[in-house]
């Protein structure tokens, strides 16, 4: 016999099917944060209002300040690090208390120091807008943490203020918030992403007259990675496979500033001559920290800093890029085993840590020009990369 649920249990389940999971809560409030609307996080019984420093309004700046409540600036150690203020090891993410009538055009100078080249070093700088004279950076709690590493994600400047609110749930309803729990927030940002299958089509090209085009998306909204079969592949051999993360500067228009565009050009000319190949093209601009801060780092380059140095001076790592994406993708064509074209072993490891066997990396050294000797030669000294 059949039976009919109650009028309440549908209801149940229809709000249960509807509701949002805590990964789209979180990417959520990732793309919030982007548009520069606060949000709330919450640990425990702690709340606090996050908003991207980089996004911050005049008009919203004013309205924190007027709510009285406590604010710190949440940031990497990597910036700190930079500026000469010395950071507990354990401390990724630390905090600075502000004070009170800490200015916006302050609070930017600080996080981009390129909008302000008057205002001192960043010592001075600081000085401006911490609640002491002299900064003391505390280890940021999983509520900073988290704001940081979203600010990140939606490849923002990892510069967050942060407002402790006593009734923060009641704040965010109030004024329509996003709400998320920062350690949930964590683990999800954390987390390898499945791809679904977007598209497939033949695409002849100008290297391979047989080719086509996988189109993956994954689960968190984010861009969308190509897997592109140049030539015809034999999937039962290890595969010619090139993990190339997109450069807008060097694939499109020809940068001497990096080996990128020579490097896909290379790649794809040797899967031609080995029979086939696969191009994993993954939507990782600048090292994963987006076109934009990818000029951020150009222009401090200008000023004298190395590659390296300017993620770090931005507040990154010396590469965000999430290698687990080629993985997963190579993983969607039914490919176990590998010819990576790299000189880059970081990408052999990630690899091999997910299950793909590298039978053979097969070095790419192509590119190199008088105006990226310099920075190929801090590839190789602190990022690790063969070159010769």
């Amino acid at each position: 016999m059949n039976v009919v649920p109650s009028s309440s249990r549908r209801h149940e389940a229809v709000r249960a099917a509807l509701a949002p999971s805590r990964r789209e809560r979180v990417m959520r409030v990732r793309g919030d944060l982007r548009l520069g609307t606060p949000v709330v996080l919450t640990a425990g019984d702690a709340a606090a209002l996050v908003v991207a420093v980089e996004m911050l309004t005049p008009e919203r700046h004013a309205a924190l300040v007027l709510s009285g409540a406590p604010c710190e600036l949440a940031v990497t150690r990597h910036w700190l690090d930079r500026a000469g203020v010395a950071v507990l090891p354990q401390a990724e993410v630390v905090s600075l208390a502000l004070a009170q009538d800490a200015d916006l055009a302050s609070l930017r100078a600080v996080i981009e120091p390129a909008l302000a080249p008057d205002q001192g070093p960043p010592v001075a700088r600081l000085a401006k807008i911490c609640a002491s004279a002299a900064p003391q950076p505390r280890i940021g709690a999983p509520l900073h943490a988290a704001a940081v590493a979203l600010a990140k994600s939606a490849q923002l400047l990892p510069a967050a203020l942060v407002l402790a609110l006593p009734d923060g749930l009641a704040t965010a309803a109030q004024h329509g918030l996003s709400v998320v729990d920062a350690s949930g927030a964590l683990a999800e940002l954390a987390a390898a992403r499945a791809h679904q299958p977007v598209s497939t089509a033949f695409l002849p090209m100008a290297v391979s007259a047989s080719g086509r085009v996988h189109v993956y998306r994954p689960d968190d909204g984010g861009l969308e990675h190509y897997a592109i079969e140049i030539g015809t592949p034999d999937l039962s051999r290890p595969v010619l496979v090139r993990l190339h993360s997109a450069c807008f500067t060097g694939d499109v228009l020809g940068s001497l500033k990096c080996d990128c565009g020579p490097q896909l050009r290379a790649a794809c000319a040797a899967m031609v001559e080995a029979g086939g190949g696969v191009l994993l093209y993954l939507n990782q601009e600048g090292r994963g920290i987006g076109m934009g801060n990818k000029m951020r780092a150009y222009a401090l380059q200008d000023r004298g800093l190395d590659t390296v140095e300017a993620n770090h001076h931005l507040g990154f790592h010396d590469d965000e890029r999430d290698f687990r994406h080629g993985a997963a993708l190579l993983g969607q064509l039914g490919i176990r085993q590998v010819r990576l074209l790299t000189n880059n072993p970081a990408k052999c490891d990630v690899l091999t840590a997910q299950g793909v066997q590298v039978i053979e990396r097969v070095a790419l050294q192509v590119g190199r020009t008088r105006q990226n000797a310099a920075y190929l030669a801090t590839k190789a000294a602190k990022s690790g990369h063969l070159l010769t």
